[in-house]
């Protein structure tokens, strides 16, 4: 966990560290507009989404000890160079190839984790995965504001030391987890072939999981064309992406301009980097909390609802914000509270994703899709913020607004399909229709197909 927690710091400080480089002039420098910037944005996403599940299946075939590392380390070179970058061309094929590199890692990682640990074990390590996101987006603001500081030292930017500094770093992670990952549960060893584990906990870690779902043990050496078929079809599986497209696109406008925001709100543009912080820890805190009550009460859907509706009503409170510029402390206060909610829901979606999966290809495909969905939403986010609606956005926020409610919808959608699917399954036990091994199972809380009940 704390290895894969340090690759996803890494990957948001090199996605996210962007967002704090525009207010050191980084368009100026650069020579590009704002609207072009968005487009780089959008394309970072698009690089993602376009090779999500060719990454998956790759991961499933060579595991994650090599794929996992060997992604870190290339993300980390191109993040590193794009200091030196000049120029739209060099800046929009700058953002596609960061997004290739970084594509299929958090599913990657999801799917890692869910082949370690029982199934209501998952939301709580879903959600501490996250904090490598939300942390570094955290403490980015924090390093930003020293790092900026150094603009003219060996007459580079600011802005070129905050890329060559946290590139580096990645590196330096991708060698890290190299040493340091373990195989597999079956074969739990890292390259250095160092024993975490005696023969005897060994065994414990592989029959915990096994026992809790059998399908694990079953893994086959390639994901199947029926298992991507079968997901790719399956219905149940599209409002958990579509509400992660909406509820995650207004957060990667954040991601882009929360500084910037801040800034306007009158103050300084270094500062605004770390005010912008408190929002992201808050979200930390919150994306723990939200993970460890999933799986003590086991349930998902309510604490996805629950969380997204928040998100909501803290963009409902920008709108009227945006009318009212005067408010600046009332309007930052909206605006750290808002970004403090924006991703909590996220991680225990991915998880409830996971629990109702059939087999280990289709869990992977399941990830995969999500994290599609997370991007797909990026390519949106990246537009929703126009130089036209600059400073006080008002058509940006109320789009921001907007996608989000659509996202509270599809929150309901997702709960009342597992509802009534599961109050049909009933009335096949009360009626006899389902009998036997699978009514034993169905008695046991199995999630392995339509004929059985389904997580909440």
């Amino acid at each position: 966990m704390p290895l894969l927690i340090l690759g996803f710091f890494a990957l948001q400080f090199d996605r996210g560290n962007i967002g704090n480089a525009l207010t050191d002039h980084f368009l100026k420098d650069v020579g590009i507009k704002q609207n072009q910037f968005n487009v780089g944005q959008q394309l970072l996403s698009v690089g993602i989404v376009l090779l999500e599940i060719p990454s998956n299946i790759i991961l499933y075939r060579v595991g994650p000890r090599v794929w996992i590392t060997g992604q870190i380390f290339c993300w980390g070179l191109v993040a590193t160079f794009q200091a030196f970058q000049k120029g739209l061309g060099a800046f929009l094929v700058t953002r596609l190839l960061l997004g290739f590199c970084e594509s299929g890692f958090i599913p990657a990682s999801l799917y890692t984790m869910t082949t370690w640990y029982k199934r209501d074990e998952t939301s709580a390590r879903f959600g501490a995965f996250f904090i490598g996101n939300f942390a570094a987006q955290a403490t980015s603001g924090l390093i930003a504001y020293g790092v900026l500081h150094m603009r003219g030292v060996c007459n580079l930017a600011g802005w070129q030391w905050l890329f060559i500094i946290e590139g580096l770093f990645t590196i330096t992670v991708s060698f890290i987890l190299m040493a340091f990952l373990p195989k597999n549960p079956f074969d739990p060893v890292p390259f250095t072939r160092i024993q975490y584990f005696s023969q005897r906990e060994k065994d414990i870690i592989r029959r915990r999981v096994f026992l809790d779902d059998p399908t694990k043990e079953k893994k086959s050496k390639n994901i199947t064309r029926a298992e991507l078929l079968d997901t790719l079809g399956d219905w149940k599986l599209y409002p958990h992406v579509l509400m992660t497209i909406a509820g995650l696109a207004p957060s990667n406008t954040m991601t882009s301009y929360a500084p910037t925001l801040v800034t306007s709100f009158g103050y300084g543009r270094l500062k605004s980097n770390a005010i912008t912080s408190i929002g992201m820890w808050i979200l930390t805190v919150l994306a723990v909390l939200w993970g460890v009550m999933a799986d003590k009460f086991h349930r998902r859907g309510p604490l996805v609802f629950g969380g997204i509706v928040p998100w909501a009503a803290f963009a409902i409170g920008s709108v009227i914000g945006s009318y009212h510029p005067k408010q600046k402390k009332a309007r930052l206060a909206t605006l750290l509270l808002g970004i403090g909610f924006s991703n909590v829901w996220h991680p225990c979606n991915a998880s409830w994703v996971a629990l109702n999966a059939k087999t280990p290809g289709e869990r992977s495909i399941r990830m995969a899709m999500m994290i599609m969905g997370a991007n797909a939403g990026g390519i949106i986010g990246s537009q929703l913020f126009q130089s036209s609606d600059a400073p006080l956005y008002h058509t940006g926020w109320a789009a921001i607004a907007g996608i989000i409610c659509f996202g509270v919808l599809m929150a309901i959608v997702c709960n009342v399909q597992y509802w009534v699917l599961n109050r049909r399954i009933d009335k096949g036990l009360a009626t006899g229709l389902v009998t036997g091994e699978a009514a034993a199972e169905v008695a046991q809380g199995a999630v392995v197909g339509e004929k059985f009940r389904y997580r909440l």
